[in-house]
């Protein structure tokens, strides 16, 4: 029994060890609403699929526990990587109870695809080298301590999943935490499919740039001074691993005189 992560959309972007298991499986259960369906023509012609969409938890349990106990094995398809946002781990108590093995296998995390997207470095030498993860409180609340304007208080990139509709609300908390209304932001609707669309622009411009581009869900928002699209252009925060002067195991030291 497997927790595949299929990656954020472009079907090459699953693992070799993700597509391995795909064409090996006899069952497979897909998050047909995230996962591109031109994956699924990867598994083998014998595998039965199953849509996950229309199912709660326990439709999806039952599923894969009753193959795993005919012998089959199984492949539970998860957008992204299983382990961010992934809801999983109901899953995984589940099939525990159940008595049923299981192995997670990574995937792309759309957070990656969408730095990729708009060519960004997510950790910056001299400007940050911290990247927070994390979302807007909805219909799911965050816990103490986690909402927006306390985390955003570091100053570091951040990285927000499943807050689309709430972008003039994370503006507001990104302000109280002191960010300057021209921080760059990138948001990237669908990284790598083909339909994607990518925003470029700041705190203050966020929400018209959104609602100009009609972009309301599945979409990555990415804010913070790594985001600058001037970066490259200057040549600045260069790191350190690649100085003439910076030694380690592989090379040696070039001294550098004035």
């Amino acid at each position: 029994m497997y927790i595949v992560g299929a990656g954020p959309g472009d079907p090459e972007l699953i693992t070799v060890k993700g597509m391995r298991i795909l064409q090996q499986a006899d069952v497979v259960i897909y998050t047909d609403s995230l996962v591109r369906d031109e994956l699924m023509e990867m598994v083998g012609k014998s595998a039965v699929v199953h849509r996950s969409a229309g199912m709660v938890l326990e439709d999806m349990v039952d599923i894969m526990v009753e193959a795993v106990r005919q012998g089959q094995s199984v492949a539970r398809v998860h957008t992204g990587d299983p382990s961010v946002f992934g809801a999983i781990l109901e899953q995984m108590a589940l099939l525990r109870r159940a008595g049923v093995a299981y192995e997670i296998v990574p995937g792309v995390s759309s957070v990656f695809a969408a730095a990729a997207v708009v060519g960004a470095e997510l950790t910056v030498p001299d400007l940050t080298q911290t990247v927070i993860l994390t979302r807007m409180g909805g219909r799911t609340p965050m816990p103490e301590g986690e909402q927006l304007r306390d985390l955003a208080r570091h100053h570091s990139t951040v990285a927000l999943y499943l807050s689309a509709t709430l972008a003039k609300k994370a503006v507001d908390e990104f302000l109280m935490a002191g960010w300057s209304p021209d921080t760059p932001v990138a948001v990237v609707q669908k990284a790598t499919w083909p339909d994607q669309k990518v925003v470029r622009t700041t705190l203050d411009g966020l929400v018209r740039a959104m609602g100009d581009e009609h972009i309301s869900s599945h979409a990555m928002i990415l804010a913070g001074w790594a985001l600058d699209p001037t970066l490259p252009e200057r040549g600045e925060h260069k790191s350190k691993l690649y100085d003439k002067s910076f030694t380690h195991r592989y090379r040696k030291g070039v001294t550098v005189h004035d």
